[in-house]
């Protein structure tokens, strides 16, 4: 799996594994300083600084219609877990990775340590692709994340008791930095920004809408949380990739659903 087609991997992850960072309906007024970020998904194809922690289970499905540079769809799948507790000392979100639907013959590990710094701020770093199995042009990709929550007028929601309006900038190795052979068979070079980020903001207190660039590419979409119960959510996002010629061969649709608990 080229590092093109693994985006549909991350904006599986991305719905998955935030469902635990979002703040529940407050039932008494807080502090503007312990607002959260909402419950939807604030990325498609880049990491951020929020995670899963203890007691939290989390399985998603992600996938390109096309994949990069073919005719055919792509996909794949992530199950996980959160250990530790990121407001007293880090958070780990390890996360298992089947690369290929077809076959269930390629596997990865990724893993993401993140630490909540207050005032709907978190940072976190991780590693992406460490390969289980064999047979695969996947590889690591390490990254640095900040992401923050901006608590101020008009972007907070007093009842509710978060941001509307959210951001994470980063850098990384690997599939942030590093283009597919094709791009550059293609002529469009062989590295990219190795700077990511994105940018998220709440529409009508539903959804948000979605922009991100990770490191080879412009990505845009929406995400929505479904609460199927108190503790268990349905995350589905929807999006449009390889907005710019910067890489790949045109616009794509990736899409990924996720679902979760916390025991």
């Amino acid at each position: 799996m080229n590092i093109l087609k693994r985006f549909c991997l991350s904006a599986a992850m991305a719905a998955a594994a935030f469902f635990g960072s979002g703040a529940a309906e407050a039932s008494t007024p807080l502090p503007v300083s312990l607002f959260l970020p909402n419950s939807h998904a604030k990325s498609l194809t880049t990491p951020v600084g929020w995670g899963s922690a203890f007691g939290s289970f989390f399985v998603g499905f992600g996938g390109t219609s096309p994949a990069p540079y073919s005719d055919d769809s792509d996909g794949g799948m992530a199950i996980g877990v959160g250990i530790g507790n990121p407001i007293k000392n880090v958070g780990l979100q390890a996360a298992l990775v089947s690369l290929d639907m077809n076959e269930w013959d390629r596997y990865a590990l990724n893993l993401h340590l993140h630490r909540y710094l207050g005032c709907a701020r978190s940072i976190a770093i991780g590693v992406e692709n460490i390969m289980l199995s064999d047979g695969s042009d996947a590889e690591e990709s390490f990254y640095i994340v900040y992401s923050h929550g901006v608590l101020c007028e008009p972007f907070i929601n007093k009842e509710k008791g978060t941001t509307r309006l959210h951001f994470s900038v980063g850098a990384g190795t690997g599939r942030f930095r590093d283009k597919s052979p094709q791009d550059i068979a293609s002529g469009k070079s062989k590295h990219g920004t190795t700077v990511f980020g994105n940018v998220s903001y709440e529409l009508f207190d539903e959804l948000n809408l979605i922009a991100d660039w990770n490191g080879v590419n412009l990505n845009a979409g929406i995400s929505k949380t479904f609460a199927i119960t108190e503790r268990v959510p349905l995350v589905i996002s929807i999006g449009a990739a390889d907005l710019t010629d910067y890489s790949g061969d045109g616009v794509r649709l990736i899409g990924a659903i996720g679902t979760g608990i916390t025991l």
